[in-house]
């Protein structure tokens, strides 16, 4: 069987470790080999051997013991976002390179006592801003469906890992997308719950009012199944839901009242927006969507035309908001406590100014002089504050819209992935890819991107489907509908 462990999901692999088809420390050892051996995909930073082959060992010895917990012995690995105790955690910056934390993130944390084995840490844009994970201060990372093209950002990594089957789930974080364009980019499914279901406790800030962390798996169930044991309450940080704990694959596995098995989602209904199919959606991407949209129709669902006017304002909204939040957060990285300090410096304020220029690279520098500008003296009121306003009203139109209709569905990203080096000399157009996503991330509201089929060059398109807070059973109930009845989720890259 082992030469097909790679091949199974968490779902899946949770089946054979309970049936005793296979243990822990071979899958281990299998998925470590697949990783070896692919080190140009550049999906990871750290890679940890030994402990992983010490968990593996430790969770066949609890599954012997009667231990039933369905993530017992499944590998997974983390975004290098999430500080760590057994390894470095660089944020994908030279800023943090080498830094040990003295304790793990409450994500990591929670994963390894429901017995996931961590494999290592994953790239990522710097600091998790970007959308390509170009921003990497240890290179990019790799799509496997084309290595010229990239694997969508922040969470570049964890996405790239999981489509070339080197583990079957990852963490990752969304500020503004960051989970789902990644999973739409290379054929995974991702899901940004509601801000506050996970703690950030751990998760190095990039804008506090915006980080939400979430899994990368190859299916809803695997999401459902992730999500269930990183969730939920945690005192020590201020922004988390005090919300009971959730088990989310007995929600999604939950029938819709009404529903047969054949029309398992008799009575949704789907939003269209009508901004989220703008006259510059890429056809490709707009005809896989459609075509995911019908299938969901074919299911049961009803789809209903609805309206999101200030979609096209997320993008200033967002860019205002989070370089603000980014240039405090990052005020802390100076050189003092931990961090890259400069070699040679004058005095305080040159080190200062030393380390922040070594450290930092051109897109965090960019968002920090950026985020400084509009909170400063005579420029709070006029960008930061109005941005704080139109985000109301944002948030506001997902509720008008929720009254129409159940979720809302459309394009992850106006197109296919692009190809590495391609936007280099203008960011803008990075920012631009991000019009789908940013306006759930504004709002709070959970988000995933779904597998729906195939675009241009034959790279991967994602179907969007966002839900009301709180919603994330009824997201992945109507996610893993589709995936029942299509195999999009289940197509590899060539050679995998």
């Amino acid at each position: 069987m082992s030469g097909a462990l790679h091949d199974l999901g968490v779902a899946g692999l949770a089946r054979a470790l309970a049936g005793k088809q296979v243990s822990s420390v071979e899958v281990t050892q299998h998925l470590l080999g697949r990783i070896a051996a692919q080190p140009a995909l550049g999906a990871f930073l750290q890679v940890d051997a030994d402990g992983a082959t010490a968990a593996a060992q430790a969770a066949d010895a609890r599954r012997a013991a009667g231990d039933a917990e369905p993530l017992l012995g499944v590998p997974i690995a983390h975004k290098d976002i999430f500080v760590t105790q057994s390894l470095p955690t660089t944020a994908g910056s030279k800023m943090l390179a080498g830094y040990q934390s003295p304790f793990d993130a409450t994500v990591v944390a929670r994963l390894a006592s429901a017995g996931a084995i961590s494999l290592g840490k994953l790239n990522c844009d710097e600091f998790a801003m970007g959308s390509g994970n170009e921003n990497s201060a240890f290179g990019a990372a790799h799509n496997p469906w084309d290595v010229a093209r990239v694997p969508g950002g922040s969470s570049g990594g964890s996405a790239a890992a999981v489509a070339a089957r080197l583990l079957p789930a990852a963490t990752g974080t969304d500020t503004g997308g960051s989970i789902r364009q990644p999973a739409s980019f290379t054929g995974t499914t991702g899901i940004k719950p509601t801000y506050g279901v996970c703690s950030r406790y751990g998760m190095i800030a990039f804008a506090s009012s915006l980080d939400q962390a979430g899994p990368i798996a190859r299916s809803a169930e695997d999401c459902a199944l992730l999500l269930s044991a990183m969730s939920g309450f945690d005192e020590r940080d201020a922004t988390s839901a005090q919300r009971p704990p959730q088990d989310f694959h007995a929600q999604m596995l939950s029938a819709r009242e009404g529903a047969s098995a054949a029309k398992p989602l008799a009575g949704l209904r789907i939003g269209l927006p009508k901004e989220f199919f703008p006259a510059g959606l890429a056809s490709d991407v707009d005809a896989a969507v459609r075509r995911a949209l019908a299938e969901l129709e074919a299911l049961g669902a009803t789809l209903v035309d609805v309206s999101l006017p200030r979609t096209e304002l997320s993008i200033p909204v967002y860019y205002i908001i989070a370089p603000a939040e980014a240039s405090s957060n990052l005020s802390r990285f100076d050189g003092v406590k931990f961090g890259h300090r400069a070699a040679q410096y004058a005095d305080l304020l040159d080190m200062y100014k030393k380390s922040r220029a070594e450290g930092f690279g051109p897109e965090v520098k960019r968002r920090i002089m950026i985020g400084t500008y509009v909170l400063s003296h005579g420029y709070y009121d006029a960008y930061y504050l109005q941005a704080q306003k139109l985000r109301r009203m944002i948030a506001d139109d997902f509720q008008a819209c929720f009254t129409q209709c159940d979720l809302i569905a459309g394009p992850v990203a106006p197109s296919v992935a692009w190809k590495i080096g391609e936007q280099g000399n203008d960011p803008l157009q990075a920012y631009l890819a991000d019009i789908f996503t940013l306006p759930a991330s504004l709002a709070g509201l959970p988000g995933m991107s779904v597998p729906a089929g195939f675009g241009a060059h034959g790279m991967p398109v994602g179907l969007q489907l966002i839900g009301n807070y709180f919603a994330e059973g009824q997201l992945l109930h109507a996610a893993h509908a589709l995936q029942q009845a299509t195999d999009w989720h289940q197509q590899a890259p060539a050679g995998i």
